[in-house]
């Protein structure tokens, strides 16, 4: 499951990048904040260049996510929808669920609990 494994570091934050089936998973660990979030934001970017990516961001890692962090993720959210792909989240800390549920982002992101549930969504 691990296969095409990358790994980029930011500041503060890990990015993995590994595949399962269609999907490309993105493992971020560390905190997603003004000095990471240009990297998160870059990594997002790039994965949906091509279009019709389907891509699940594993934030089970995550401790932390502030505002630019967030701008980060509503970039790579648009950058989907311009792409026909999906962004999927999954494994939200529960800080990070705060965060994300306190903007509101849940009526926009599909949030799922795991991996398997995230897996599901992005072959739908």
């Amino acid at each position: 499951m691990a296969e095409g494994m990358s790994q980029r570091r930011g500041n503060r934050v890990a990015v993995t990048k590994r595949k399962s089936g269609d999907a490309t998973i993105l493992d971020v660990v560390g905190n997603i904040d003004l000095h990471s979030s240009p990297e998160i934001r870059r990594v997002l970017l790039q994965e949906f260049e091509t279009g019709g990516a389907r891509l699940l961001l594993n934030l089970s890692g995550a401790r932390y996510i502030d505002s630019s962090g967030v701008a980060s993720l509503i970039e790579g959210l648009k950058a989907a929808r311009e792409s026909n792909g999906k962004l999927i989240l999954y494994g939200l800390s529960p800080t990070v669920r705060q965060v994300i549920e306190l903007s509101r982002l849940t009526k926009f992101f599909n949030v799922c609990a795991d991996e398997t549930e995230a897996l599901r969504a992005a072959a739908e």
